[in-house]
Formats: C-alpha cells, sequence, structure tokens
C-alpha cells in the first residue's frame, strides 16, 4: 500500500484559494473514484471537489471555514500500488493509474483483507461513542463541539433540544435527523423518567461563522457599510389582486405552476421600471459608474438549508405570468437543493425580497449590492376599512422596500412605489397594453 496527498485542483477564473465548506467524507472512509471528497467555495460559487481514485482517507488537510490554496495539499488518501511522491502536479496523474494498474493482478487476494480493515477502524469509535451516549442526560466532553448541518440544527432548536446530549450516528460522528429521531423517541424513557422541562441548562455552543453563511455575512456587511439605505413604506389593498390570483388559479391548466403574489410583482415591475429607470440597476461605487440595463433581471431573495440566495428570473420583461411563475419555481426549488447553477444566481438589476406568511407588519430589507433597490413584500392580513364613508373589510398588504439614496432620490423611490401600489389595486392594468 502506499500514500497519494491529493491537491486542490484548479477551478479556474483565476481562483487562487478556496474555503473549505464541508467535508463529504471522514478519516477512516473508504472512497471510489469521482466520489465527492469536499464542497469548497470561492467567490464565485460552491464547488464539489471529486477524488481523482479510490482509496482509504488517512489524512484531511484543514477544517470547515479554512481557505485551501489551489495546488496545496487537500487530502491524503492510502492507495494500491507502489509509493509514490507527493510531490509535483504531474505525479498526481501518473499515481492515479498505477494504484488501478497496481491492483487488477491482485485482485482475488486483497479484497478479503482490505474490506475487514478498512470499516473496522471507522465503525468502533462510532458505536463506541454512542454507546458511551445512550443516556441524553450525559453530555459530550468540555469543547467538544457537536457536527450537525444547519437543518438540523434548526430542527433542535425547535425541539428544545441541545445537540451537546444527542449521539451521532454520521460520519466524524455527525448528527443526523435520525438521531434526533432517535433521541426524542428515548428521552422519556431515559434517567427513569421524562426530562426535568425546568432543568437548569448550561453551557454555550461555539458555531463557526463558514461556507455559504459567511459569505452572507460579508455581503450584508459590505452592503450596510457603502450603501446609504433609504426605506420607504406604504400600505396596498390588494383585495381585487387576491381574487384575480384566486380565480386564475382556480382555472389554471395541469401544467401551469400556481401563482403567487410574486409573478404580479415581477409583473408590476415589468410595468413600472421603464418610467422610474433610476431603481433598475447596480452602481460601481469605486469606478463612479452607475449601470442602468434595459432588461429586467429580477433577484429573487430564497431561503435554503443552506442560507440566504437570489437567484434570478432574466429578462422578465419577455414571460407572461404563467411562464414567471414556472420560472420562480423552477429556480426556488433548484437553489434549496444546491442545483442552482452560478449564471442563475447573479446579474440581477433588482431584487424582490418575501419572507411570505411570516412577512410581518413592515421590513427593512438589505440591497443586494450592487443594486440600488430592493422591493420587500410584507404580509396580507384582512382588517377594517373606510371607503367611501363606509366602514368594508379589505385585504392589506405592505411594501416595505430599501434605495441607494446616493443614486435614487427620496421623492422617486416613493412615486415608483406609489406606481407599484396603483397596478396592484387596479391588477387589470398589469395586462392592458398586451397583445
Amino acid at each position: 500500500m502506499a500514500t497519494f496527498t491529493f491537491k486542490l485542483p484548479d477551478i479556474g477564473e483565476g481562483i487562487t484559494e478556496a474555503e473549505i465548506a464541508t467535508w463529504r467524507v471522514a478519516v477512516g472512509d473508504t472512497v471510489k473514484e469521482d466520489q465527492p471528497l469536499v464542497d469548497v467555495l470561492t467567490e464565485k460559487a460552491a464547488v464539489e471537489i471529486p477524488s481523482p481514485m479510490p482509496g482509504k482517507v488517512i489524512e484531511l488537510r484543514g477544517e470547515p471555514g479554512d481557505m485551501a490554496a489551489v495546488g496545496g495539499p487537500l487530502v491524503v488518501l492510502e492507495v494500491a500500488g507502489e509509493a509514490e511522491s507527493p510531490e509535483g502536479g504531474k505525479r498526481q496523474t501518473a499515481g492515479a493509474e498505477a494504484p488501478r494498474a497496481a491492483a487488477a493482478p491482485k485482485a482475488p487476494e486483497p479484497p478479503a483483507a482490505p474490506q475487514p480493515a478498512a470499516p473496522a477502524p471507522s465503525p468502533p469509535p462510532a458505536t463506541a461513542t454512542a454507546a458511551a451516549r445512550v443516556s441524553p442526560l450525559v453530555p459530550r466532553a468540555e469543547g467538544e463541539r457537536p457536527l450537525a448541518s444547519p437543518a438540523v440544527r434548526q430542527r433542535a432548536r425547535d425541539l428544545g433540544i441541545q445537540l451537546s446530549y444527542v449521539p451521532g450516528s454520521g460520519p466524524a460522528g455527525r448528527i443526523t435527523h435520525a438521531d434526533l429521531d432517535a433521541f426524542v423517541a428515548r428521552r422519556p424513557l431515559s434517567g427513569g423518567g421524562a426530562v426535568n422541562a425546568r432543568a437548569k441548562r448550561e453551557g454555550v455552543e461555539q458555531i463557526k461563522i463558514i461556507g455559504l453563511r459567511r459569505k452572507i455575512a460579508e455581503a450584508m456587511q459590505r452592503s450596510k457599510q457603502r450603501i446609504p439605505h433609504f426605506a420607504y413604506v406604504e400600505e396596498v389593498d390588494v383585495t381585487e389582486l387576491e381574487a384575480l390570483r384566486n380565480h386564475l388559479n382556480d382555472n389554471r391548466k395541469p401544467d401551469q405552476a400556481k401563482l403567487t403574489l410574486l409573478p404580479f410583482l415581477v409583473r408590476a415591475l415589468v410595468k413600472a421600471v421603464p418610467e422610474h429607470p433610476e431603481v433598475n440597476g447596480t452602481f460601481d461605487d469605486e469606478a463612479g459608474v452607475v449601470y442602468r440595463p434595459a432588461a429586467l433581471h429580477v433577484g429573487i431573495a430564497a431561503q435554503t438549508p443552506n442560507g440566504l440566495v437570489v437567484p434570478v428570473v432574466r429578462h422578465a420583461e419577455t414571460l407572461d405570468l404563467w411562464q414567471c411563475a414556472a420560472e420562480i419555481k423552477r429556480l426556488a426549488e433548484a437553489a434549496r437543493a444546491g442545483k442552482a447553477t452560478r449564471e442563475e444566481l447573479s446579474g440581477s438589476s433588482i431584487t424582490i425580497s418575501s419572507l411570505g406568511p411570516m412577512g410581518g407588519i413592515v421590513s427593512t430589507p438589505v440591497i443586494n449590492a450592487p443594486e440600488v433597490a430592493i422591493v420587500g413584500v410584507n404580509k396580507m392580513i384582512e382588517r377594517p376599512m373606510v371607503r367611501n364613508g363606509q366602514v368594508v373589510i379589505r385585504t392589506m398588504m405592505n411594501l416595505s422596500s430599501s434605495f441607494d439614496h446616493r443614486i435614487v432620490d427620496g421623492w422617486n423611490a416613493a412615486e415608483f412605489i406609489q406606481h407599484l401600489k396603483r397596478l396592484f389595486e387596479n391588477p387589470a392594468t398589469l395586462f392592458m397594453g398586451e397583445g
């Protein structure tokens, strides 16, 4: 057996380093050729790095959040074949072929030896760890941080579970949803009874801000530091718009996507932006240049298990209502699955922010720099309103928007939002002028 040091390959586009986002393997794992080893994050995209050859992981160079240099050591594998120097890029290609060639003639003998040997190092620690933590009242050792994905951590918070008490069955002891299910199932029986809901809580969980979450934090910080935000909030009567939306959904074709409010808002932007071009574009504050495209590329802020991303509906001016709904749905699904491409996550000229049913009364959305405007949608609510001297029940909603005050004056921002308000309150005007 020999060792092979796999180095971070050239990802392209002049990238010299990448952040280690998530390890897909742990020390002791046996990997196949092309099996994902690690997800790395560059300034432009998340990239999955596969293994160049089969082998056993004996060392991982770096922790999530660390920066890895292109050409620097990433993973050390134990492979079949003659010993090979990890130095030099050319030796890596030869090394990738040598283990496969050497493994062929030995096929009848090694399978019996490597198979028990490969799994042996990893399962015992996991088994021992789980056995040592059968009771949810026995925490991890002080300073030992439980490994879990953001989705698992959020679910644990919702369930009121401290992850330090939960044994993990995943690679390197990572806690999975199944581990949470098992913990919840046995919690009432552990320790001779239910966990005391008023028990004193101890400890502080340390969460390193890495990967997409760190990129989001950096982008938000830059936006708030460099852009003087001007917020403007207006209430809108969407009673007729909601009636139209419900009617269209009740009569849609089987192959048509269900209409939410967002396609109507995109349609309103298509109608309003030509009269308010100052809100559609980006500002290069270092060069002192504003770029105002003729096209309308609408970013749709979407929450995913890994954080906030902004897929882009390109050339929204060319889409009808149903096409827009289908594109928003497609992009949202791709973003949540982590399959949205770099092109689908960049190039927006104005962004929509919506918190859906949790939209609240008012919000102050942060501009998606280098754009100059973002339109926020708050929740709809039925409440009494006075119309023609009569108190009537209407469906109301607030638009909470932010503008770059260096580029968009307050008066112009107000005119733009009032234009959207008129379109929403008279939804037939959204479709006037169409052939």
